[in-house]
């Protein structure tokens, strides 16, 4: 599909249901190719979920012309869904600044708009949303008002998607679930569900439907690209006093040959790239995910008690390789953080030794699993935690901010942070051989270059020593913050400090040899990318007032708050963590007249 030529908006005309409902039948199809025309134009100009939302035009379409949002709520599990949606409700205006700094965000967004009702990007919640909102109404004698829950086959995967299925329907209030199937998350979707939805989409129902059993009515199959289709299940399933599911059945990427074409996940998601081809505009360069699908599947070959596992998201935490080198030793489970954790539990239990592959932020939906299935039983399973730290444009669902605070308070567990590529290679190893839980972390960036030490001094590399002496500031770099800190140091330097860096490599438990090379310098600051309370830092601050008195330590990193959607680089500068922003503020916890001259 070519994007049409740039000319009068029609769609900013479009400010929401109303401006909607004024258009004719015959308007409708002309008004999807024309949305489909501005996904394709701004998306592959920012980046962002192209292929999810190019397959539920025209059910966006329908669903805005059925009910009365926000008077009748619409909750888009995993926002991805929702670029059509933002579209028909006011933003054709400034939807090119989609994901950008100050811009529209790349998921619902409450601050935006009275038609988003949840932001939060995460898989499978929707339904409980909806239950709590349908019980506020009935509460509050709002009978008049609908609640719509649009989740797709992949995020029915998830355990919670469960939960709201069987409160939904046992609850009997009048919720429709919009069940947007197109057969995937990013890979195909997994498990008897998917078998299920199969059946229903060919007509074989022989052993009965799975949603009539748990008190739903069911409508459909039905084709999620035939508007009118659409519009007839929906208006019935709103006249229909009672939980109703109704079956829509899209294709991912639909209208976009490049996305249709993508075998790996119909163009879910995209960089900058040709509009026409769907070929990125410039070659990456690697990123950290690329070096950890390499050295997995090296792994692998090595050691063949080594199993992957993901939830959902082969392709994306890097587990390409390894699946088609040893299909047999990959595990996905679907959007089910709790059920991977615990069954690599039992993997481990049984005598493998399980890395699971998954991003830092959804790590926080089975910190129980992390806790008391895998560290109380004291067993062998690898954490690989995908875009930790400041993610960037996707926002503050997805910030990777939380882990190191949070696994810092689980027993047993060792976390290490590679500083380049040559460390996470080394560090992977390093946690494979480990008989206890590991983690390893690295952000959603490019690489970089191997950084080398200077020298290992029990098992810490020591990066950056100034010529001047005493030691005035000792800079301690977690993983990636190691070139903003050795930037730092030359500036320290340059300034008259005496400055050293020191890459701890395993950053928990602290190392004790830290707290001594600490004592020896007039300040240290800790330099990381997660939150600063309860991080790296602060147990290092601990560590040295334990050890050795007053020895003043600081932390540099990430504020406890929810960080807007914005390029990484920017996001690093705004709070301090580059070499610039670490000078200063180490010049200023160290007196200038405590400087070296």
């Amino acid at each position: 599909m070519k994007p049409s030529p740039r000319g009068p908006d029609p769609l900013a005309a479009l400010t929401g249901p109303d401006a909607l409902a004024a258009l004719s039948d015959d308007d409708l199809p002309a008004l999807a190719q024309r949305l489909r025309d501005r996904l394709v134009e701004t998306v592959t100009g920012t980046g962002g979920h192209l292929g999810a939302s190019l397959g539920t035009v025209e059910l966006t379409i329908a669903l805005h012309r059925v009910f009365r949002s926000p008077t009748d709520v619409l909750v888009f599990d995993t926002g991805h869904q929702s670029y059509a949606h933002k579209l028909l409700t006011g933003r054709a205006s400034t939807f090119d600044t989609l994901r950008q700094a100050g811009g529209v965000a790349g998921y619902p967004n409450r601050a935006e708009s009275a038609h988003d009702w949840v932001e939060n990007s995460h898989a499978s919640v929707s339904l409980a949303w909806a239950d709590g909102i349908a019980k506020a109404f009935h509460l509050r004698g709002e009978h008049d008002r609908r609640v719509v829950a649009v989740i797709g086959d992949g995020a029915l995967t998830g355990g919670v998607a469960w939960e709201g299925l069987n409160n939904l329907g046992a609850g009997g209030r009048p919720v429709v679930v919009v069940l947007n199937d197109n057969g995937r998350s990013y890979d195909p979707t997994v498990g008897a569900l998917a078998s299920h939805l199969a059946g229903l989409r060919d007509g074989d129902i022989a052993s009965g439907n799975l949603f009539d059993a748990l008190g739903f009515s069911y409508l459909g199959p039905v084709d999620g690209h035939d508007i009118g289709a659409l519009c007839t299940a929906l208006q019935k399933a709103a006249a229909l006093a009672e939980p109703v599911v109704v079956h829509a059945v899209t294709v991912k990427g639909r209208g976009f040959g490049p996305a249709e074409a993508d075998e790996a996940d119909r163009m879910h998601a995209c960089g900058v790239i040709d509009p026409v081809t769907g070929v990125p505009r410039s070659q990456p360069a690697p990123t950290w995910t690329d070096i950890v699908e390499s050295e997995l599947a090296d792994l692998a070959r090595d050691h063949p008690e080594v199993v992957a596992l993901t939830a959902a998201m082969r392709l994306p935490t890097g587990l390409g390789e390894f699946s088609r080198s040893a299909p047999e030793r990959v595990f996905d489970s679907g959007i089910a953080e709790q059920h991977l954790l615990a069954s690599a539990a039992g993997l481990a239990a049984a005598g493998m030794h399980p890395v699971v592959a998954v991003y830092s932020t959804f790590l926080n939906r089975a910190v129980d699993q992390v806790l008391l299935d895998i560290a109380l039983h004291e067993l062998p399973v690898t954490l690989a935690l995908d875009r930790a730290g400041v993610t960037g444009p996707d926002g503050p669902s997805h910030h990777g901010m939380w882990d190191l605070a949070l696994l810092t308070c689980v027993p047993g567990m060792r976390i290490a942070c590679p500083r380049d590529p040559g460390r996470i290679r080394e560090l992977l190893r390093e946690a494979v051989a480990t008989p206890g839980p590991t983690t390893v972390r690295y952000p959603k960036a490019t690489a970089g270059e191997d950084i080398s030490p200077l020298a290992r001094m029990d098992g810490m590399d020591i990066l950056y020593r100034g010529p001047h002496s005493p030691l005035d500031i000792l800079l301690v770099a977690v993983g990636p913050m190691a070139g903003p800190c050795l930037r730092a140091a030359q500036l320290l330097t340059d300034s008259g400090f005496g400055a050293t860096v020191v890459d701890p490599r395993w950053v928990w438990p602290i190392n004790p040899g830290l707290p001594a090379i600490a004592a020896r310098h007039r300040l240290t600051v800790c330099v990381e990318d997660g939150i600063a309370s309860g991080g790296i830092g602060t147990h290092l601050m601990h560590a040295v007032a334990r050890d050795n008195g007053a020895a003043p330590v600081r932390t540099l990193g990430l504020p406890t708050a929810f960080i807007a959607h914005a390029s990484r680089d920017s996001i690093l500068a705004e709070y301090g963590l580059t070499g610039e922003g670490i000078a200063a503020a180490c010049t200023q916890w160290l007196p200038a007249t405590e400087r070296i001259r």
